[in-house]
């Protein structure tokens, strides 16, 4: 700190490399605010979900013809400025879905009734109280409506009706107050319910009958894609952890703020993570859809989609914790890694084919009892498991044991052959020159391997040597050298418990299938 008393200079010296680079200090090019490229980008959000498009249309259309009851003189004869609740019933209440739309309209209509007579009400009473009075009877009426209306849209159970509650206090406010000052409030009241009544039949009517879009068909697809996204991802998780070699570690803070623009099933897996709120809505506005398409019964079970929904994100986080094993900064050694790579991919592979299965079977409406692959999914886990047991020294011994338990196997092997009819004679517990050569061997390699691909990048032993290091400084290394190998006992634990979910899966799903009435079929 330089400078007079009471103040602070700070410097900052930057690095080369926190240098502000000369393209940042560049202004955005004329390219990035081209009207080509945002037409261009217009036209791939379109293309992303034709219905966007649709809905617009539709949107366009509902709000020209509620605008003709003002562009003709007969109607507007008739309901006088008033008609101009009818064009806002339609851009309040026209929503993406049907469903949605009907459950905007419920809202929006008892709001309006219940507004409408209580204002009718409250003003004759003002009315026969005097002029007065008739002021404060009114005044006292607004803030009694905005105060009980604001407090019961934020009870829990009143959440989804909090649409209504808001229709019901501007809708008084304008009926009451308008009515006041231009006389004859009942007709005003009642025009203006007539104006909503009309604008929301031509938005149902327009939603309904002109390419409905409805609540229940997206929810049924969000939840089909979900499967479909997570077995991806799975897939591309492990295989990602198996092949890489370790040469390429990327810096911790691109770990962090990357996208991970290689891994696209990765975001797909996320976007699943963050779908609840998605679900939810869905699954509210469903409720109100008549029966279509293929969801022909009435009461049709959308919250049962929600369960499974949530099922599946119980097991999706699973995915994003072996995502965090694969992009960590302890790893296990490649070797040790590819040593279980065959029970692994096995276990991944079937636990995959089992959530393709089901996405197809939700996708198609029909159930088929997944016994089969259930149980290859379980077969295959138990495989992974045995092997790890029987090669658990790998885990937790030290690195003398373990190069003492490949030759230990070696002669199990050996005496097991001569129970099977060989002489004994050629049982032996001692290391044969030709094992220690290929121990020696595997320990040149092991050793190469780990000081290449595995963390910490340098072998303790190479500290042994080394005078400046503090004695009790090599147990503590030595320990942190095998916490790489249990970075691959956390990875497949991830794995072994992500299939252990799979069986609440499956339950949720056959719940979903008995309640929604899905065709039974013999599985293959």
């Amino acid at each position: 700190m330089n400078g007079k008393k009471g103040s602070i200079r700070i410097d900052i010296c930057l690095k080369p490399k926190d240098v502000v680079p000369e393209d940042a200090k560049k202004p955005i090019s004329e390219e990035g605010l081209s009207p080509r490229k945002w037409l261009h980008d217009v036209w791939d959000f379109a293309r992303q979900d034709t219905n966007r498009v649709t809905f617009a249309l539709k949107v366009g259309l509902a709000c020209l013809l509620v605008s003709l009851l003002i562009l003709f003189r007969a109607p507007y004869d008739i309901f006088g400025a008033n008609i101009i609740w009818s064009i806002l019933t339609v851009a309040i209440m026209f929503e993406y879905t049907v469903g949605a739309t009907f459950n905007r309209g419920f809202n929006r209509a008892v709001g309006s009734v219940f507004a409408g007579v209580f204002a009718v009400v409250v003003i004759q009473v003002a009315m026969s109280s005097g002029h007065i009075a008739e002021p404060y009877i009114i005044g006292f009426s607004i803030f009694l409506i905005g105060a009980v209306t604001s407090f019961m849209k934020l009870w829990p159970s009143l959440v989804p009706y909090e649409y209504g509650f808001r229709v019901i206090l501007f809708t008084y406010c304008l009926i009451i107050v308008s009515g006041y000052r231009m006389g004859n409030p009942i007709r005003t009241a009642m025009d203006r319910l007539y104006s909503i009544a009309i604008g929301a039949l031509i938005a149902v009517l327009v939603n309904v009958f002109i390419c409905p879009i409805w609540a229940g068909e997206q929810l049924h697809r969000e939840l089909v894609n979900s499967f479909n996204s997570l077995a991806d991802s799975l897939e591309e998780c492990v295989k990602k952890y198996l092949s890489d070699d370790g040469s390429e570690h990327p810096e911790f803070s691109k770990t962090v703020m990357d996208n991970f623009p290689d891994e696209p099933a990765f975001r797909k897996c996320r976007a699943t993570l963050n779908s609840s709120a998605k679900f939810d809505s869905l699954a509210n506005s469903a409720k109100w859809e008549p029966p279509h398409g293929r969801f022909k019964h009435f009461f049709y079970p959308w919250a049962e989609y929600v369960k499974v929904g949530n099922v599946l994100r119980h097991c999706a986080y699973e995915v994003m914790a072996l995502h965090g094993c694969v992009h960590s900064e302890i790893q296990a050694p490649y070797n040790l890694r590819c040593a279980f790579k065959s029970e692994i991919l096995d276990a991944t592979k079937q636990a995959a084919e089992l959530l393709r299965s089901l996405a197809k079977d939700l996708n198609n409406m029909k159930w088929s009892l997944q016994t089969s692959l259930l149980k290859h999914v379980h077969v295959s886990t138990e495989r992974l498991q045995h092997s790890i047991d029987l090669h658990s020294y790998l885990f937790t011994a030290s690195q003398e044991d373990n190069y003492a338990k490949p030759q230990l196997k070696i002669s199990r092997v050996v005496s097991f052959k001569n129970q099977s009819g060989e002489p004994e004679s050629k049982t032996t517990e001692t290391r044969t020159p030709m094992a220690m050569e290929v121990e020696s061997y595997h320990e040149m390699m092991k050793r190469q391997q780990r000081k290449l691909h595995s963390w910490p990048s340098r072998e303790v032993d190479d500290f042994e040597d080394d005078e400046n290091v503090v004695s009790d400084l090599i147990p503590r290394m030595r320990a942190l050298e095998s916490t790489t190998a249990l970075s691959l006992a956390t990875f497949t634990s991830l794995l072994i418990e992500f299939v252990a979910r799979l069986d609440h899966l499956v339950e949720a799903a056959e719940r979903l299938a008995t309640m929604a009435r899905f065709k039974q079929q013999i599985a293959n």
